[in-house]
């Protein structure tokens, strides 16, 4: 899975919205559309602020087994 797909299924996991999750990590929704398609990758910074929201290790965003 790509870092997108990780993101996304964590995301849906933790019954967030995509628009929820992008403001606690302070970014647009569009943003946040764009990482979850694949069209952008997160920063260091921005990929542990989400790790953090969503609870789990930054290398679960980008590893093929996120938990």
């Amino acid at each position: 899975m790509s870092i997108g797909e990780n993101i996304k299924k964590l995301r849906k996991e933790r019954g967030l919205e995509q628009c929820k999750l992008a403001e606690m990590v302070n970014v647009t929704a569009g943003m946040m559309s764009q990482i979850e398609r694949g069209t952008k990758i997160p920063s260091m910074l921005l990929g542990r602020d989400i790790a953090r929201v969503l609870g789990c290790r930054i290398e679960d965003l980008f590893g093929n087994d996120a938990a």
